[in-house]
């Protein structure tokens, strides 16, 4: 539904604040004049962008947990948990503060209440704010941003990880697969494996931290992690008698030599970084948008920064290159070059298709911390 309509259900309380809010000169007694009067106000690109400009970042990030999704309306819980989320300090008085920017948001005609007896104790977003707001926002993003030319040389990896994903398989059916008593794949085992991908990877080294970002991100490499993980949550392998082995449906995906579908991939991948990242899905979207063109990594990284609440260890800036840039290039959605400026990022061709059709809600995020 669009703020036009949105504002017809509305009553004439809430449109007076709205009103006042913008400084429309109007009459307070006439709805249809109070009406006319806002949408002339919003309507305006220069106030739209003025308003999107002087946004504070937890207005921003607030506003962000909700432009990509299709959800059609929220409870007052769920806007509260996600205003809390847009604060990355604590603060005193929590629940009043997110109730507050709530508040703030519906008198500037961006949050409304349902009009029917079923939907007027959940709100809703009008769907025309959304759209104007992602433009705003990228044309506010983009201006920070440093755009190049292509680089002489960079790594494209679209559908690269579905093969990989069928060679492992493949080992896993044709190899002996033992898993120690902590349920991890002997280095003796893994050392080849590794070495037989397309893109190679290490084994990690003990010591350090690694938790959050699947099931076994503890143990192996990210993009192996990934794809081990993806297998197992898909049912195409499972751990028993202390060893891998393919199930009913990995060997006929192997028998019939096909690969896995790059959208279920990146879903399961969202599913799985969602727990730390918990806004991931919007940033992934800005990402594609903002790199159409190639651009430095270190512009973008700089841009979405803000956005990003560090997990434990991981900064902002190891979250958005590490876990966001580098797995999005593993999963074909960018390419990531080199030139004189450092890294440059741009999205494939399909990236925007695949980020666009994939909808993950809060019940189905995998969490392995």
């Amino acid at each position: 539904m669009n703020l036009a309509d949105m504002l017809c259900y509305a009553d004439i309380h809430q449109l007076n604040k709205i009103a006042n809010h913008y400084e429309c000169v109007c009459s307070g007694n006439s709805k249809n004049e109070l009406i006319q009067a806002i949408l002339n106000t919003i309507n305006r690109k220069e106030s739209f962008n003025k308003y999107i400009s002087e946004m504070t970042i937890e207005d921003i990030r607030f506003l962000n947990s909700m432009l990509f999704e299709n959800k059609a309306t929220y409870s007052l819980e769920d806007l509260t948990a996600r205003a809390s989320q847009a604060r990355f300090t604590p603060a005193a008085g929590g629940g009043d503060l997110s109730r507050a920017m709530i508040s703030a948001f519906k008198q500037k005609g961006w949050i409304f209440n349902g009009y029917s007896h079923e939907t007027k104790y959940v709100f809703q977003v009008p769907d025309d704010l959304k759209e104007r707001a992602c433009h705003a926002l990228q044309w506010r993003f983009q201006s920070h941003l440093d755009r190049v030319e292509e680089p002489p040389a960079y790594r494209d990896e679209q559908h690269v990880m579905a093969d990989d994903m069928l060679y492992v398989l493949r080992y896993i059916a044709q190899e002996d697969v033992p898993l120690t008593t902590d349920g991890v794949i002997y280095k003796k085992v893994l050392n080849p494996l590794l070495d037989g991908m397309t893109v190679k990877e290490l084994p990690i080294s003990r010591g350090g931290w690694r938790f959050g970002y699947g099931r076994k991100f503890r143990d192996y490499p990210s993009r192996f992690s990934f794809i081990y993980d993806y297998c197992y949550y898909n049912g195409l392998i499972q751990e028993q008698d202390d060893q891998v082995h393919l199930t009913e449906k990995g060997q006929k995906l192997v028998a019939q030599n096909d690969k896995e579908d790059l959208g279920q991939m990146f879903r399961l991948w969202i599913r799985l970084y969602k727990g730390p990242i918990p806004n991931i899905v919007a940033i992934t979207h800005w990402v594609q948008r903002l790199s159409i063109r190639w651009i430095t990594a270190s512009s973008l990284i700089q841009c979405l920064s803000p956005m990003v609440k560090p997990f434990y260890y991981d900064t902002e800036e190891t979250i958005i290159e590490q876990r966001i840039l580098q797995m999005m290039m593993h999963l074909g959605l960018i390419r990531i070059g080199e030139n004189g400026n450092g890294k440059v990022v741009q999205a494939t061709q399909s990236a925007a298709s695949i980020i666009r059709g994939v909808k993950v809600s809060d019940d189905e995020v995998i969490t392995n911390y």
